[in-house]
Order: C-alpha cells, then structure tokens, then sequence
C-alpha cells in the first residue's frame, strides 16, 4: 500500500469545505491514517517548500500558508499518489475540470485548495515533516 500527504489549504479551510474533501478521498477507498488540524510553523514551510525559498512568490506563499491552520493528513491505498493526484487536479484551480478537487474548490495556483504529494520520495519526505510515528494508526 502507497501512502500520500494531503493538506487541506488555508483558503480551504476558510470556506469549511475540509469534510467535502474528505468525504470525496474516503469515497475513492482510501484510508485515513493520521490526521490533525494544526498551524504551520515557519521552519517547516522552509522545508516544506524549500525548493522555491529564492523565487519571488515565497513570501507570499509562506503568509498564505500560515494564515489558517491547515487540514494535515495522511492518506493510504493502492497508487494512492497518482489517484490522488488525479482527483485533485491540475495546480492552477483556472485550468482544473469541475469535478475535481480544485476545480470545484480552488481559485487560483495558490489558493488551489489541496496539496497531495507528488510523488513517493516526496509523499515519504513530507510525512517525516509532518507526522510522528505515534500518531499514524497502523491496521
């Protein structure tokens, strides 16, 4: 079984669409296996997205993701990644189909509702930053 992080984005939570988003991963199979509501630090949102640190959006994406707390979550199932990501949609929410995540809930490349990780160094990177083994429950 893969395993995949999901966020629920600030822009999301703002709009109370978490247990839509929930609601449509847990009708694809998936299971749940950690979760928690929690604000972001700014030393993981360095890590997190340290690969745009020296672009000239990161300011604004680090404000953006510390301006709510955000739905973290681990997701497990078969090709859970690419699933997911599918489900999700393209990034820009503008180009993302009705029906998806993003289409249905996004607004732009930022605020585009979700995170899933890309792929599974990514999905294992952001699970070591972002759970503790006590608190993935283990079937």
């Amino acid at each position: 079984m893969e395993r995949t992080v999901v966020l629920i984005k600030p822009d999301a939570v703002k709009r109370g669409v978490i247990g839509e988003i929930i609601t449509r991963l847990e009708k694809e199979g998936f299971t749940l296996v950690a979760a928690k509501f929690m604000r972001l630090p700014e030393d993981l949102i360095d890590q997190w997205y340290y690969h745009h640190r020296e672009k000239p959006f990161f300011p604004d994406l680090k404000a953006f993701m510390t301006s709510t707390p955000v739905m973290a979550m681990l997701w497990e199932g078969k090709d859970i990644i690419s699933r997911v990501r599918a489900i999700c949609g393209p990034t820009d929410s503008k180009k993302a189909a009705k029906g998806t995540i993003r289409g249905d809930f996004g607004i732009d490349v930022q605020m585009n509702a979700i995170h899933a990780s890309e792929n599974a160094g990514a999905a294992k990177q952001e699970l070591d930053l972002m759970f503790h083994p006590h608190e993935i429950y283990e079937y």
